[in-house]
This record gives structure tokens, C-alpha cells and sequence, in this order.
């Protein structure tokens, strides 16, 4: 195995991420009908496949100004460029190859996200009617549905005591991965960045 090869092969999980979501998001595009009354039940009523559009953010949060949705792509972009380039970097540095793994995961799901909002307003004619241009202005494909928990808190609970709650994200692959990446990179923090403790001199005291 080639050095090059081994700086660039953690890419290839990137690009099964990206390949992987889009697939999914033109497979629910093109074969389910939007909206409820397409949802398709996968096990009972608390995970079900359910067509939407997210403007905005991961699991269904959006930014309320109408530059909001044009600075999200740009960040994006940005943080996709800066998380290729630390890959790279790490992976020249023969670290270990689990964080590496994981930050590939991570890049995956940015870049699957970047896409949609680049040209599925395009492509998929999904941008907000009063945008400027459908380009960097797509909405991103939203399919799983987690139909967690809805009700009223009690009111004796803390801050949220006396609301109305609803617990129901929906997401995507990217999403997923994306969470996956960062969770696995908290879980095994220690072991992603332990580093070999360094060989202290004796001290000899007569």
C-alpha cells in the first residue's frame, strides 16, 4: 500500500457516505409522495419513513432571517473545506486510524448536507419561492422519523414545567452520520488523543 493511498483512503468513506445519502434522498424524492400522507410505518408509530423538506439545520432547526439560509451554506462550505484539510493533515501523521475513521464520517455527512443546499434548489426546483436564486438556496431531504414523545410537562418540572412538548426528529442519513461521527468521537476521546506518555528522567538525589 502506497503512503499516497494511505493519506487518501479515508476518503473513501466520505465518498460512500455522500453516495449512500444522496442515493436515499432521490430514491424518496422520485418514489414517495411528500408529507403525511405518504409516511410509510417502519416499526409501529415511533419510527416511520416520512418525505419532508428541512430548510434549514440538522434534525429540522432553521435560522429565522432570510439570509439565514445562504450564511448556513456558506458555513458549511467552509467548515467541509477545513474538515478535509484536518483529515488530511491527521492521516499524514499516522494517527490512529479509529479518529480517522470517525472525522471521514463526519466530512461524509457535512458534504452530503452541502449538496442539497448547493443544487437540489436547482435540481430538484425545492428552493423558497422568494429567494434571490435557487442556487445554495436547496432544501435538504428529510426522511426518518422518530415519533419519540409528545405531551405537557408537569409543572413542577424545571424551565420546561407546564409546556407542550414534542419529541419527534426527522433526519437523514447525512444527519445520522454526522451525530454518529461526534458522538464516537466523544465516547473514545482518550483513545483517539492518548498519546504515549512522555519518558521522564530519573532524578537521582544523594
Amino acid at each position: 500500500m502506497t503512503a499516497q493511498f494511505r493519506h487518501y483512503k479515508y476518503f473513501l468513506l466520505t465518498l460512500a457516505v455522500i453516495a449512500i445519502d444522496q442515493t436515499v434522498k432521490l430514491l424518496v424524492h422520485f418514489k414517495m409522495v411528500f408529507g403525511q400522507s405518504g409516511e410509510i410505518k417502519v416499526f409501529g408509530d415511533w419510527f416511520k419513513l416520512h418525505y419532508i423538506l428541512n430548510e434549514g439545520m440538522a434534525f429540522g432547526l432553521r435560522f429565522g432571517s432570510e439570509w439565514g439560509k445562504l450564511g448556513l451554506t456558506a458555513f458549511r462550505m467552509v467548515a467541509m473545506t477545513f474538515i478535509a484539510i484536518y483529515l488530511y493533515k491527521l492521516a499524514k501523521k499516522n494517527l490512529k486510524p479509529g479518529l480517522l475513521w470517525t472525522i471521514a464520517l463526519i466530512l461524509g455527512g457535512a458534504m452530503g448536507n452541502v449538496i442539497d443546499s448547493i443544487f437540489y434548489g436547482v435540481y430538484l426546483n425545492n428552493a423558497p419561492y422568494d429567494a434571490v436564486t435557487p442556487w445554495f438556496h436547496g432544501k435538504v431531504v428529510d426522511m426518518f422519523y422518530l415519533d419519540v414523545w409528545e405531551g405537557y410537562i408537569a409543572d413542577w418540572v424545571p424551565l420546561w414545567g407546564g409546556k407542550y412538548i414534542a419529541l419527534w426528529p426527522i433526519f437523514n442519513v447525512a444527519d445520522v452520520c454526522i451525530f454518529l461521527g461526534i458522538a464516537l468521537l466523544l465516547i473514545f476521546q482518550k483513545r483517539f488523543f492518548n498519546r504515549p506518555a512522555t519518558i521522564q528522567k530519573e532524578i537521582t538525589i544523594e
